[in-house]
């Protein structure tokens, strides 16, 4: 592989946060990953020693800020600080998940921007740059002043899903704030879309109306992320009484938070695919036996190379009509 200027050979580390997946990656670039301490001292506080020296060399550390977010947050931090401060010729940030992904916004008087101070703790840690996979909301891009690659699986799923041969199908966006996603993963797969429009009234319970046809119809329901699971079960409920055939649920991130893979269960869901971007907690696979995980290995692996060796990142993408 071609050197960069400036900077080493690749040297990967991983935090505690996705082992697996840190794993699988190391396979697909035949990069051994780093040797090091990563823990938590009695008193809580968070511990990085690095067993090799990673001068001048073009480091990369993986790990993913699903749940527990503020300690997997806190130790991407601090292997940041202790690559920097092992003189590494350059850091990338790996996050297959971004956590306060959600927190983009004043939405209400008095709240914090926290995806921003998410963003702005990566950079003061001394990252150069950041990697990571299907953020809530784009304009979070912005919030970072070094240069990434925000990428999406959804090419991945979409691919998964043209196996199928889903002729007579429909995608249904989960909301209308994921609407244009939807469209995007729609024209990948040559199938008309639909919408569910959610209306809150005065005891705050959510009123869904179906905008479009899905009468007799496969539908593919998309979401970037799936946390408790509640819209994503009422959305299904609601495609089965307009009628729909068979449900089937894709997303990028199976957060699962509280009780969502209880209520997954019950769904009438044909199948459930999703990615390793989060670990999946103990038993869900058990739980859902209609579940696919995809890997997203092969896609990251193939970013750090070429983000390592300085050929475009777009060029991955260029067939995927949601990725630009």
């Amino acid at each position: 592989m071609t050197q960069p200027r400036g900077y080493g050979k690749i040297v990967l580390y991983s935090g505690n946060g996705c082992p697996e997946l840190a794993a699988e990656i190391s396979a697909q670039l035949e990069v051994p990953l780093g040797s090091r301490e990563a823990y938590k001292f009695a008193n809580d506080n968070t511990f990085v020693k690095l067993h090799q020296s990673v001068r001048g060399q073009d480091a990369f550390v993986i790990q993913t800020t699903s749940a527990p977010v503020n300690d997997n947050l806190m130790e991407l931090l601090v292997f940041i600080d202790t690559l920097k401060r092992a003189s590494a010729g350059r850091v990338t940030a790996v996050i297959p998940y971004l956590a306060y992904g959600r927190s983009d916004k004043k939405d209400q008087p008095r709240v914090p921007i926290t995806a921003r101070l998410v963003a702005d703790m990566i950079q003061v840690a001394g990252a150069d740059r950041y990697i990571t996979l299907d953020l809530h909301a784009g304009q979070i891009q912005g919030f970072f002043s070094i240069p990434g690659d925000a990428l999406t699986a959804f090419p991945l799923l979409a691919d998964y899903m043209r196996q199928k041969d889903l002729r007579n199908a429909v995608v249904v966006s989960a909301d209308l704030g994921f609407a244009k996603k939807a469209r995007a993963f729609a024209t990948e797969l040559d199938l008309p879309v639909a919408f569910v429009e959610k209306r809150r009234v005065e005891d705050h319970t959510a009123v869904l109306t179906v905008i479009g046809d899905v009468q007799g119809k496969d539908v593919i329901i998309v979401d970037d992320e799936v946390d408790t699971a509640g819209t994503m079960c009422d959305d299904v409920q609601a495609m089965k009484q307009a009628g729909a055939r068979d449900v089937y649920c894709c997303f990028v991130h199976a957060i699962f938070s509280g009780h969502a893979v209880d209520r997954l269960r019950v769904q009438p869901i044909k199948e459930i695919v999703t990615t390793n971007s989060v670990p999946l907690r103990p038993g869900t696979r058990e739980s859902l036996p209609n579940l696919t995980v995809l890997s997203v290995a092969p896609l990251l692996a193939g970013v750090i190379k070429r983000v390592h060796s300085g050929h475009s990142v777009g060029k991955m993408f260029k067939p995927y009509h949601g990725y630009s």
